[in-house]
């Protein structure tokens, strides 16, 4: 119980802290936002919760490949709010097509014999 209850407050700690920069910076929280603290986060945890370093090998390469298409958010997203779409429909609209790029890099790697 003790591991979740860390896990749970170095994860919203890092969250409110990107959340709380942004008001302030938008450069200094981006730069933090960027930084591969989750996956960071989730190797460790899941090494911990394991000891298997063959399925954090898997993670890491797994998000690897999901590195692209999570991009479509931070382009999509930036030229709606810019076009004067509202922030939710300009949000629920980068999230879709986010979901779609996803969907989209599975089937391309798969057509390449990788799997995720």
């Amino acid at each position: 119980m003790i591991r979740y209850a860390l896990k749970i407050i170095f994860s919203t700690a890092i969250l409110i802290a990107v959340a709380e920069l942004a008001k302030r910076s938008s450069f200094w929280a981006a730069a933090l936002a960027s930084l591969p603290l989750t996956s960071l986060l989730a190797f460790v945890w899941l090494y911990l919760d394991t000891g298997d370093i063959e399925k954090v090998a898997a993670l890491s390469d797994g998000i690897f490949w999901l590195i692209l298409p999570s991009l479509v958010l931070f382009i999509v997203l930036p030229l709606l709010l810019r076009y004067g779409l509202g922030f939710w429909l300009s949000l629920g609209v980068a999230c879709f097509a986010t979901a779609t790029a996803y969907f989209g890099m599975i089937k391309v790697l798969g057509a390449f014999g990788i799997r995720i």
